[in-house]
């Protein structure tokens, strides 16, 4: 069994997930070509609600294509019937094809207490609401007639998402698409995807999961058990089982990555280990190459929480911290925020790793945030002077040529 290095594994999970490849020239026109590339390389485009700076979804687009156009990237995502929004790696984007092999995840599917105390309330909701949607086409909450009224902050549904959310758990509805101001709008299923997408052959259960985690090891290039079950978040047990057939068919191989113990390692085929890195980028939180945050500590030494649920006192970096790859590591991490109002990307704070060159860094991220600011409208950058990266970055900013 082969052992790997650290650096070599590294590389390839930066390879398999593009960092390898430099962004379109400033001259050339991001395409429907470029976001099927992003797309069919991450696999998964993880979806959340928090805007404080851009929408999960963008900035995965944004690392590997910068500036784009972000109403037509939104049209293709949830119009062309090439992608479909659903739960995968929880709220995500992926690929139609996917759709029956997790055939099984919705008929899985149980009501959980808001779905029980609904029907206990008004026993034949569902049905009003689909009768409703069949009728009349997609619809957000709103659109119902009878929606409810949220219960609580946060995750205090009204009754009308309660049980939308719960039909397209089923499969019965789907998600048609988002509005500009990100409400979800729902429509049946066979309105939604395609018929070819309908009409093919379900695969048993473990059939499924073994081509699922081998659609995670393409997207990662490498990873533990725990890595690719997360990918399209897989029960453990069966997924270790599921990987260790795909081992022993040659579907995968068992390696071994020096530094990370005797725990079983899974490589892709086709996983390649680029030479050279271009990248030049900030990351989204919701990325597939930090989501697990584990496994950006174990290949970058890199310790990264998202803060946003912390109260405020008790948070180390900032709200919304992104980290920054430069070439293949990442090398510092910034807390950001879009000032809209006033069209200012604001740096709240500005940390770097150990035993970068901060002055290159700084350089460096000073030109992305440039870039960044601009293709989000908000062009003046604003940092402030905190964390160590923040007077230098701030410095920098100041001196740093139009991106």
């Amino acid at each position: 069994m082969r052992t790997l290095s650290a650096d070599r594994v590294r590389r390839i999970a930066l390879t398999a997930l593009g960092f390898h490849r430099p962004r379109p020239a400033p001259d050339v026109r991001r395409d429907v070509r470029h976001l099927r590339r992003v797309l069919r390389t991450v696999d998964v485009v993880q979806l959340d609600s928090v805007n404080v700076l851009a929408r999960a979804h963008e900035l995965p687009f944004w690392s590997r294509l910068g500036p784009h156009d972000r109403t037509a990237r939104d049209a293709w995502l949830w119009r062309s019937r090439e992608a479909y929004e659903g739960s995968i790696h929880v709220a995500s984007l992926t690929a139609v094809e996917v759709w029956p092999l997790l055939h099984h995840r919705r008929t899985a599917s149980r009501p959980w207490s808001a779905v029980v105390h609904l029907l206990e309330e008004v026993p034949d909701y569902l049905e009003q609401v689909l009768a409703e949607i069949s009728a009349h086409g997609a619809m957000s909450v709103q659109g119902l007639s009878d929606p409810g009224r949220r219960n609580g902050p946060w995750w205090g549904m009204p009754r009308g998402k309660v049980a939308l959310e719960h039909l397209a758990g089923r499969g019965v509805l789907t998600i048609d698409h988002r509005t500009s101001q990100f409400v979800t709008v729902y429509d049946l299923t066979e309105r939604v995807l395609p018929g070819h997408v309908l009409d093919a052959e379900v695969p048993p259960p473990d059939e499924a999961r073994r081509r699922l985690l081998l659609r995670a090891a393409r997207a990662h290039g490498i990873g533990t058990a725990g890595d690719l079950a997360d990918h399209h978040r897989l029960r453990i047990g069966p997924a270790r089982r599921a990987l260790s057939e795909l081992a022993a068919a040659g579907a995968l191989e068992e390696v071994r990555v020096a530094g990370w113990g005797a725990e079983p390692v899974y490589l892709a085929p086709e996983a390649t280990a680029a030479r050279r890195f271009p990248a030049r980028t900030l990351v989204s939180p919701f990325d597939p190459l930090v989501w697990r945050r584990e496994r950006a500590e174990r290949l970058f030494g890199f310790h990264y929480r998202i803060e946003i649920y912390v109260p405020e006192h008790r948070r180390v970096h900032g709200y919304y911290v992104l980290p920054f790859l430069l070439g293949d590591r990442l090398v510092a991490r910034v807390d950001l925020k879009a000032d809209r109002a006033n069209g200012r990307l604001l740096v709240r704070g500005a940390w770097a790793e150990e035993g970068v060159d901060r002055v290159a860094v700084a350089r460096e991220l000073a030109a992305e945030l440039d870039d960044l600011g601009a293709w989000l409208g908000v062009p003046e950058v604003a940092v402030a002077p905190v964390g160590d990266l923040g007077p230098t970055l701030a410095a920098a900013t100041r001196t740093a040529p139009p991106g």
